[in-house]
């Protein structure tokens, strides 16, 4: 597995990452023997970067996480965000990132994971109640005290990653990017490469959409989140299949699996950029981490992006757009 430097602040992570969320929530179907067998096979496999954050279960992913990793926490990078507040009840209680609750989150956070030292610290959602700055300023007080290594932003707009980064160096924005979900292209990743910011795309296989498996609304069990998404309702389902058959059609000529290709394709687009798919799954791991040795050529990456060009994609990204860009 080769490594990727995330910001110019010393970062350096696995090409490839792990997203540890729907080991705990939002996707049906939970085995927490599987799910730490997948963990320490990634780790086995030469993918260190883990992502998690505190709202996932809530707070269960991380303990998940932190037992997974307690004998092997020299081999990872780990990640984890705070900013979207849930409570023991798994109730919403909205987006904070008054100073205060920055510092409760890490210490809680460093708690559950069973850590001294968290390597990326992300503000998952950015509080408009809040400046940026303030929030920031505290995430810089909590390198200073060697809580946290190096800070990151999600789903922040540009100009909120300027003003941030001008309180303390950024060295990752986390933000959905896809073959379904390209508008990062337009300002985001222009601000993060003149920045020097590194790039993490989560969602990066469609919320599992681009893998081809889920071919009809009822693949997806009952409680799973995904029945909310607009892109998988209704007429946007089926329109948004046909993206997935033509990116399969390209995939089978590689000889590879539309997930591989759909990673390959986002990896081709800059070293600064590290995408995260999670899985639960020792098999899906294993498939995903087989597209670090895929070679995209130029006349690839040009039938790729002639089948899913910017905006193809039916359907919002969230029912609610209101907590993301901003």
């Amino acid at each position: 597995m080769k490594k990727r430097a995330l910001g110019n602040q010393g970062l350096t992570v696995s090409e490839l990452g792990l997203g540890c969320m729907g080991m705990s929530e939002f996707y049906s179907g939970r085995d927490e023997e599987e799910a730490i067998a997948t963990l320490h096979h990634a780790l086995d496999l030469g993918v260190t970067f883990l992502d998690t954050a505190d709202m996932y279960g809530p707070f269960t992913n991380e303990q998940l996480v932190g037992k997974a990793i307690k004998d092997r926490r020299e081999q990872v990078i780990l990640a984890t965000k705070f900013g979207n507040v849930r409570t023991e009840d798994g109730g919403w209680g909205g987006i904070n990132g008054r100073p205060e609750y920055v510092r409760q989150a890490c210490d809680a956070s460093l708690k559950r994971l069973g850590v001294e030292t968290i390597d990326l610290y992300y503000q998952h959602r950015v509080d408009p109640t809040v400046p940026i700055e303030e929030t920031v300023g505290e995430m810089a007080e909590l390198v200073q005290q060697g809580k946290v290594r190096y800070l990151g932003l999600s789903e922040a707009a540009p100009a909120t990653i300027r003003r941030a980064h001008a309180v303390h160096p950024i060295s990752a924005l986390q933000t959905e990017y896809s073959l379904w979900s390209r508008d990062p292209e337009d300002e985001i990743l222009p601000t993060v490469r003149e920045l020097g910011i590194g790039f993490v795309p989560y969602s990066p296989l469609g919320r599992g959409f681009l893998s081809g498996a889920i071919t009809k609304p009822e693949d997806l069990a009952a409680d799973d989140y995904r029945r909310n998404s607009p892109r998988f309702q209704g007429e946007n389902f089926y329109k948004n299949l046909q993206l997935v058959e033509q990116v399969k059609a390209i995939a089978q000529e590689k000889g590879a699996t539309s997930s591989q290709l759909a990673l390959a394709w986002l990896m081709a687009q800059g070293n600064d950029i590290v995408p995260i798919p999670g899985t639960k799954r020792r098999q899906y791991l294993e498939e995903n981490v087989a597209a670090t040795g895929i070679v995209l050529t130029a006349d690839d990456l040009e039938r790729i992006n002639a089948v899913a060009p910017k905006g193809v994609t039916a359907g919002d990204r969230y029912s609610d757009m209101s907590t993301v860009n901003r």
